[in-house]
């Protein structure tokens, strides 16, 4: 499913090529991903002042008390989420500047994305349309709630930390499916639950640092 973007100036491609060769040495095993990643332009994401960063793995801030995360935790998340029975939609919970948006866009049929930040959410919409990327949808809502009008979901990837695991997310997993996330308040950690017929199975990943996820509108 690689797209190809129009008129962007993309960075070098040996810039992008060590950027997903220092992926693959911090673990990254799908090529889909890797790919995905190298395809993607990231700096467009980012302030213009901070754009040189774009490719380092370092999550940077992106206005709002929010960032985007360093390019391997959103391959590791990815990644995970792509693991699950099928690929046919996944709910993102933190649209964030859409960069995410677009990686996961390539890589399942529909993208449902919910960001709580209005402004946020203006942004991401006009990059996104740029890219003329057209399969996703995005709306203004509490990440918490979910979007149960298009459950059940493959893959569920959570770019912000709650302290407990929403219930409501719970519900809109497909059997098979994955859900992605961190959870915490200072100590934090990736974990993953996967739901069969009768039962989630949750697994404990490694430690990670992501912003707080909070409850209701901005």
């Amino acid at each position: 499913m690689k797209h190809v973007f129009p008129g962007i100036g993309m960075t070098s491609a040996r810039t992008r090529g060590r950027m997903v060769e220092r992926l693959r040495q911090q673990g990254i095993r799908s090529e889909e991903v890797l790919a995905v990643m190298a395809n993607t332009p990231r700096h467009i994401f980012i302030d213009e002042a901070l754009s040189h960063r774009a490719y380092d793995d370092v999550s940077l801030p992106i206005g709002q008390g929010q960032t985007i995360s360093q390019p391997y935790i959103v391959a590791r998340m990815v990644e995970l989420a792509i693991g699950s029975a099928n690929r046919e939609r996944v709910l993102e919970v933190g649209t964030g500047c859409g960069y995410q948006t677009v990686v996961l866009a390539q890589l399942f049929k529909t993208v449902y994305s919910v960001e709580r930040i209005a402004q946020l959410l203006d942004k991401a919409r006009m990059r996104l349309r740029d890219l003329r990327i057209s399969n996703t949808r995005l709306r203004h809502g509490d990440g918490f709630i979910g979007v149960a009008e298009a459950a059940p979901f493959d893959a569920i990837i959570m770019a912000a930390a709650p302290t407990y695991v929403p219930e409501a997310l719970l519900s809109q997993l497909a059997i098979g499916g994955r859900m992605v996330f961190p959870i915490g308040n200072v100590d934090q950690e990736l974990r993953i639950i996967e739901r069969t017929a009768d039962a989630f199975i949750e697994t404990k990943l490694e430690k990670v640092r992501f912003v707080p996820m909070l409850p209701g509108l901005a």
